[in-house]
């Protein structure tokens, strides 16, 4: 039949349909990849900020800063799960920055690196993370690139923090890295401090943490864990999962998800309906072969599975076009970024 068609309809109808299949692939693979890429780059940011769960002493105020917890002790209990990854301990502090210029509110969240990197790292965009001194409590701060312009800071510029309590407190830190998640949940109001620094504002021992932060092997095991923890940890201890706390967040992924399956099913509707067509008119131009054919002795079937392999055939070269140009585009995208994307508008 591939002599046949030469040069008639048929051949550029079977053109036509081996590149919209191609080109369907093609589009396919991109979409689900960048998908892909962006829900998980989505939940790295957002696991950098607040682990998988989130463990604090149990509080009916809905406050930022809730009664302290002792971290020994927790961290003890903790160390019975195998799934438990990693624990970081954590405090925040609502806070105001003042500048030549400038006045804003921001949360301040003490983090420590006693127990392993913050994960907070792979989002610095300027200068260093926090540097520790083995002594005192570093007066390093990292903010985020929106706090940064709204109050005209750099690397290295000085900031004052007025804290509202009994006594009000004034502490004066120091700029040493700029961070960036495109999440406004975290760039607009959080800036990270040594978590020291939050213990002695609020006179805790070192002991004494406002919660700690639980990174597990496997996310798939979240709610199984949020379960066991809250059937074996003591009362008084709040657990909350990532998937609560940034509700919002992980609806929209989903919402993402449910897209990305219409969108399968009208790849496969139109990749399906260009086949069929495509048949339906190799049919009709070989009525008369279909005639010769009858008359030898061919049996139904036969002819049948004829259009069939030659349908098949076509729908193959279109997969193996499609996804030779998807994956060579993924690559280029993925090691050149040759279409830049700007995290504002996603």
């Amino acid at each position: 039949m591939d002599g046949a068609d030469a040069g008639s309809f048929t051949h550029s109808v079977t053109r036509i349909a081996t590149v919209s299949i191609a080109l369907g692939i093609a589009v396919m693979i991109v979409s689900f990849s960048i998908l892909h890429g962006f829900r998980e780059q989505i939940q790295n940011k957002i696991f950098s900020f607040g682990a998988h769960l989130q463990l604090s002493r149990y509080d009916t105020n809905n406050s930022l800063e809730v009664a302290p917890i002792s971290e020994p002790e927790l961290r003890r209990q903790l160390a019975r799960y195998p799934q438990v990854a990693s624990v970081q301990p954590f405090a925040r502090k609502t806070a105001i920055i003042k500048t030549t210029d400038e006045v804003l509110g921001v949360v301040l969240k003490g983090v420590s690196e006693t127990h392993g990197p913050s994960a907070m790292r792979q989002n610095m965009v300027a200068g260093q993370f926090i540097h520790y001194a083995d002594s005192a409590a570093s007066d390093d701060i990292v903010i985020s690139q929106k706090i940064a312009d709204k109050l005209r800071l750099k690397v290295g510029s000085p900031a004052l923090f007025y804290f509202i309590q009994q006594p009000p407190r004034v502490r004066k830190f120091r700029v040493s890295g700029i961070y960036q998640t495109g999440l406004d949940e975290f760039d607009e109001v959080y800036v990270l401090g040594d978590l020291r620094q939050i213990q002695q504002l609020n006179a805790w021992p070192d002991s004494l943490v406002g919660g700690l932060e639980v990174r597990l092997r496997n996310f798939e095991r979240l709610d199984a864990t949020f379960d066991q923890f809250y059937d074996k940890l003591p009362y008084e201890v709040r657990i909350e999962k990532i998937t609560d706390q940034y509700a919002q967040l992980f609806d929209w992924l989903q919402l993402l998800n449910r897209n990305v399956i219409i969108f399968l099913i009208l790849i496969i509707f139109v990749a399906t309906f260009n086949m069929v067509a495509t048949i339906f008119i190799m049919i009709l131009e070989r009525t008369k072969m279909i005639g010769i054919l009858k008359a030898v002795g061919a049996t139904d079937n036969q002819i049948r599975e004829m259009f069939f392999f030659r349908g098949m055939a076509i729908t193959l070269k279109g997969l193996v076009i499609g996804n030779i140009v998807a994956l060579g585009f993924c690559a280029l995208q993925y090691y050149f970024r040759i279409i830049p994307l700007d995290p504002e508008n996603y």
